[in-house]
């Protein structure tokens, strides 16, 4: 038996590029705040950035559009999230490295994106999982080590079993690390960072081939 046996990817900055992301949160949601609140962009995107400085990466608010859109008084945050839909992109070798790999592992996706947008991002490469992970929507953390563990349990495998690859030095590589799967970091600035992957066709070298 291959000792891999289900490959793992982060979605946003791995599979998919930020630009959807950026567009909302950045974007869409200081533009809607600048019309409720009668302010020009730059001051909306002022207050906007403040209030996420506030919470940070490691608080689930972080990531919950629709805390967001309740905190800032915004409504409905269908009509953002459809506005933003064309600026969906997948990295070019994402395709290739799919389809190579589909046959030969299970794929999974587990992600620190919530659900409502996740389905969104991976509406058009969705066929290629066998299962979508949200740390935030499923378990209400960010991706711990905990995370990938239940992760294992839920898939049956053992971590060791496991290729996780994500663009986030502490939550993909350092905390899949600690749970016990082969993390690798990926690292798409070209920066030599210790087990870093340039792109995700190099993962290939790090995959025994299939007597």
């Amino acid at each position: 038996m291959r000792p891999i046996e289900l490959i793992s990817f982060d979605a946003e900055g791995t599979l998919v590029t930020p630009d959807f992301s950026e567009t909302i949160w950045h974007e869409a949601i200081p533009a809607l705040y600048a019309r409720n609140n009668g302010l020009d962009l730059a001051q909306a995107k002022k207050c906007v950035t403040e209030e996420y400085n506030k919470i940070g990466v490691h608080r689930l608010e972080w990531y919950d559009i629709e805390y967001w859109f309740s905190c800032l008084d915004l409504g409905s945050s269908e009509p953002v999230i459809r506005s933003c839909l064309s600026k969906i992109s997948y990295y070019p070798e994402i395709t290739q490295v799919l389809s190579s790999l589909a046959g030969e592992y299970k794929l999974i996706v587990a992600s620190g994106t919530p659900l409502e947008l996740l389905h969104c991002l991976l509406r058009d490469i969705k066929p290629y999982f066998a299962r979508i992970f949200s740390s935030i929507s499923h378990y209400r953390q960010v991706k711990t080590p905990d995370f990938y563990l239940r992760i294992c349990e839920e898939m049956g495998v053992k971590p060791a079993q496991v290729i996780h690859v994500g663009d986030n030095w502490q939550f993909d590589f350092l905390n899949a690390r600690q749970a016990g799967l082969n993390a690798f970091y990926l690292d798409r600035s070209g920066e030599d960072h210790q087990e870093s992957l340039g792109d995700l066709t190099q993962l290939k070298h790090f995959l025994i081939p299939s007597a």
